[in-house]
């Protein structure tokens, strides 16, 4: 038996140790934000948060995060960092195709939780494994400033 806290609420699940995180959040859990993108935590796209560290989902198996908190974009909004983010993404209109978009919250959001006042290459150094194909890496950076600013703001845009 794996036991899961995901967003908050515990799950009890009978499943093997070794099936990858993102599919007990997608396929037993029916949370669909986190996607899968290469499944060989290259692109970024299945990032979610366990104890608040990003990690890539499609490689994790459920048995190495048993009784550890995961948050999925579903529940980001729970976190100052991750309401200041989504509010910033929302405001810059950064996502174009929108696919890689749910991985670079959730990175953008961890960043920002332990450096509210990114530099540009702390941006860049944090995001740099989560791919955007329609490169929207600019309006990202942007994005992650205007986050900054709201929460330095106490969550006011």
């Amino acid at each position: 038996m794996i036991h899961l806290e995901v967003n908050g609420k515990r799950h009890d699940l009978d499943i093997g140790p070794d099936v990858p995180l993102l599919w007990v959040i997608r396929e037993y859990l029916k949370l669909s934000g986190t996607k899968y993108g290469c499944g060989m935590a290259q692109c970024g796209a299945c990032t979610v948060h366990v104890d608040g560290e990003p990690t890539r989902s499609c490689v994790t198996p459920v048995s190495s995060v048993s009784g550890k908190k995961i948050t999925t974009i579903e529940g980001l909004g729970a976190s100052r960092a991750g309401r200041a983010v989504q509010k910033a993404w929302t405001a810059e209109d950064v996502p174009q195709c929108g696919y890689c978009q749910s991985g670079q919250v959730m990175q953008a959001a961890a960043l920002l939780a332990k450096n509210p006042g990114p530099t540009d290459t702390d941006i860049d150094a944090s995001l740099s494994g989560n791919l955007c194909r329609c490169g929207t890496y600019q309006r990202i950076r942007k994005a992650v400033h205007r986050a900054a600013g709201i929460m330095a703001k106490g969550g006011k845009p």
